[in-house]
């Protein structure tokens, strides 16, 4: 693309703009410029806010680092260089190891991963995949690790990112610097670039 759909409204553009600017800044670093793109119906904004902060609180055993390893592939799957990029970057900030980034793409045989994780990131890409591959294998797997509770979070960060691939893949949101630089790090050696969120 030659520019994104629509451009980002500017952080400061509203006291509510603003705060949530704020918010973002304290989970990533900065603020994602789909955000700014989502503030120009902000009722849309808030409730993705409102669901990003739901589906990402932390009820027990489905951590912060895993649910941002699951979201990477998740995107990676739908193929949003954007939300690679960015769940890459949230992963290292919320505490995945150092071992596992490097390896996440071997987590069917790398030591490192549990039979646990290999469940969620098989059920992550298969709810990712269109048409979705969810089937009977993959969810009884899924429930021998996982109770209830657990699963609906785990689904929930699969379909959140779901909403943010379909959003910032259609409209070609301009890629952060940072996200760019952790892209670069962990992902350029799988192929990885910024695709058409470089302008």
């Amino acid at each position: 693309m030659k520019k994104p759909l629509v451009s980002p409204i500017d952080r400061n553009s509203s006291e509510e703009t603003a705060e949530m600017a704020r918010f973002y800044d304290e989970t990533l670093g900065f603020t994602p410029n789909s955000l700014f793109t989502m503030m120009r119906r902000p009722r849309i904004a808030r409730a993705f806010l409102e669901m990003n902060q739901a589906v990402m609180e932390n009820k027990g055993r489905v951590t912060s680092a895993l649910k941002r390893q699951l979201a990477y592939l998740s995107s990676m799957t739908a193929g949003c260089r954007y939300c690679e990029a960015h769940a890459i970057r949230a992963a290292e900030r919320y505490g995945s190891e150092q071992d596992k980034l490097n390896h996440i793409w071997e987590y069917k045989t790398y030591p490192a991963f549990t039979d646990a994780e290999r469940a969620v990131f098989d059920f992550a890409i298969a709810a990712s995949t269109i048409p979705n591959a969810v089937d009977d294998e993959i969810a009884e797997n899924l429930r021998k690790h996982w109770d209830d509770g657990e699963i609906v979070e785990i689904l929930g960060v699969t379909a959140l990112f779901g909403y943010l691939n379909r959003w910032n893949d259609s409209m070609g949101t301009q890629l952060e610097e940072p996200a760019a630089d952790d892209g670069v790090k962990y992902l350029e050696k799988k192929g990885w670039s910024r695709g058409k969120h470089q302008y």
